[in-house]
Formats: structure tokens, C-alpha cells, sequence
């Protein structure tokens, strides 16, 4: 198979499935070749990983996720991509493609199913309009993943990245912060392609991972009656975000005060 990320191949591949890039799914197409090598190196997976992958596109970083973890499942959303797979990752065995919405499909019983006795990590190259909610859902849900190594705009990677207490944190970054350590990998410069491909970023790209904390709970003690329940304790994430609440000035306008009745 030719190079992918070659742009007269993308619009070779493009026209034979008739093909168009969605705005709708944010949909872009990595065509810088150095791209996908770093990528899977900042995910450090090796042929004892499994890998979920969110959007494989026309399959530029799956093939290179392909050639060095034992087993690859992308997640895809677009119905029409299916065929166009099936050209560029044909002969990868280790590759399987799952036809759903990230957001909906149950990822702790298909990890558990795909993945059997693997560690296993989340690699993507995310668009930016769904990046925080896809972030959330696969940290949030604690799903046994070791790592999650995403390419997004330099923008969503700092404000994710964010030390809760910081100028730059917000309530997605310290919610990030509780589930997960934080780390920014590299800097890409933007990446351009001219019509009538348009799939294209003006803004740096910058691949971000997280490595899982690891948090206990005792799962055998029973709950209390309803009138004997402790107040919650509130998380990390919580007190932080309400810490930087409150070192924040009111915008409130001081109330004027009524003035002094006539005589």
C-alpha cells in the first residue's frame, strides 16, 4: 500500500470511495509521515499492548499502531470509511474495526472482550470540537487502560494539561488532574493541504498523555441506612475548581445604596 499521508494517494483513495471530509465529525487526515512514528512512540506500546483507537480515518496511524502492538481496534463513527479501510489496512491481522459512536459504545465490556489479559492503551488523533467530552468519558468512566496518548490542538492540549491552581486550569483541567497525570509530548507545526482535499489545521498540534491513577475503594462494605450517611467527602478536582473559583474576582457590580429619603 502506498504511503498515506501522501496527498495524491488521499485523493486517489477519496475519489474511488467518494469520499468527502466531514465538518460535521471534524473529521482531518495526517499527512506529514514523521507524524504517526512519534505518536506511537509517545504512547510507548510494544507487542504485548493492545490499543484502542478512536477514529481511524483512512488508517495513517492505525497501520503504524498495527506494526507495533499485538492487537489494534479502532473505533469508528463515519459509515462511510468502512470500505475505504478495508482497501488501506488490508493484510493487518491484528486490526479490527468496530462501527460506533464513542461516546455510546460500552468501552469497559469491549476492552474486556478485545483485550484479554493485555495492558492496554488509547491512542487517537482527536478532533477538536469532541475532544474534552471523548477525554472525560474515557477517564471519567475508569476503564482499565494503563495510558492515553492523544493529538490535539495545542489549545485543548494546555488547557487540559492545566496544574489545578494555575492561571491557565479550568474545570475540565482539574477534573483531568484527579483521574490522571499529565504529560505534553511534542509540538507539530501546522499542516496544510490545499482543495480540494480540505482537511487542514491552522493551529500547532500537540500530543498529550495521561498515565491512570490508581484509586481504591472497598467494593464489599455495605451502604449505610439513608438517615446514617456521611456527608460525601468532595474530590480533589472539586476543592481545586472551588479554590480557583474563589481566588477569582466577583463580577458582581456593588449594589448602590438606596438613597436618603426627602425631608
Amino acid at each position: 500500500m502506498p504511503e498515506l499521508t501522501d496527498l495524491s494517494v488521499i485523493r486517489t483513495l477519496c475519489e474511488k470511495y467518494d469520499f468527502a471530509l466531514s465538518k460535521g465529525f471534524g473529521q482531518n487526515f495526517i499527512i506529514n509521515p514523521g507524524l504517526p512514528p512519534k505518536i506511537v512512540d509517545a504512547s510507548s506500546v510494544d507487542k504485548n499492548w493492545g490499543v484502542l483507537e478512536i477514529g481511524p480515518g483512512i488508517g495513517v496511524l492505525t497501520k503504524e499502531l498495527a506494526s507495533r502492538a499485538a492487537k489494534v481496534v479502532s473505533i469508528e463513527v463515519d459509515e462511510r470509511l468502512p470500505p475505504l479501510l478495508a482497501e488501506t489496512m488490508a493484510g493487518v491481522d491484528n486490526f479490527k474495526l468496530v462501527l460506533q459512536d464513542v461516546l455510546k459504545v460500552d468501552l469497559r465490556a469491549l476492552i474486556e472482550e478485545e483485550f484479554p489479559g493485555m495492558p492496554v492503551a488509547v491512542c487517537a488523533n482527536l478532533p477538536y470540537y469532541i475532544t474534552s467530552p471523548i477525554v472525560m468519558k474515557l477517564l471519567g468512566d475508569r476503564l482499565p487502560i494503563q495510558n492515553l496518548t492523544v493529538m490535539v490542538q495545542k489549545e485543548a492540549a494546555d488547557r487540559l494539561a492545566a496544574a489545578p491552581g494555575t492561571r491557565a486550569s479550568s474545570a475540565i483541567s482539574c477534573a483531568v488532574s484527579y483521574y490522571a497525570t499529565s504529560k505534553l509530548m511534542f509540538t507539530a507545526r501546522p499542516q496544510k493541504s490545499p482543495a480540494p482535499l480540505c482537511g487542514w489545521t491552522s493551529a500547532p498540534l500537540l500530543p498529550c498523555r495521561w498515565r491512570m491513577r490508581t484509586v481504591t475503594s472497598p467494593s464489599s462494605a455495605r451502604p449505610l441506612a439513608s438517615a446514617a450517611r456521611p456527608q460525601p467527602t468532595p474530590s480533589p478536582a472539586a476543592s481545586a475548581c472551588r479554590k480557583i473559583r474563589s481566588s477569582r474576582p466577583s463580577r458582581r457590580r456593588a449594589s448602590t445604596p438606596a438613597s436618603a429619603p426627602r425631608p
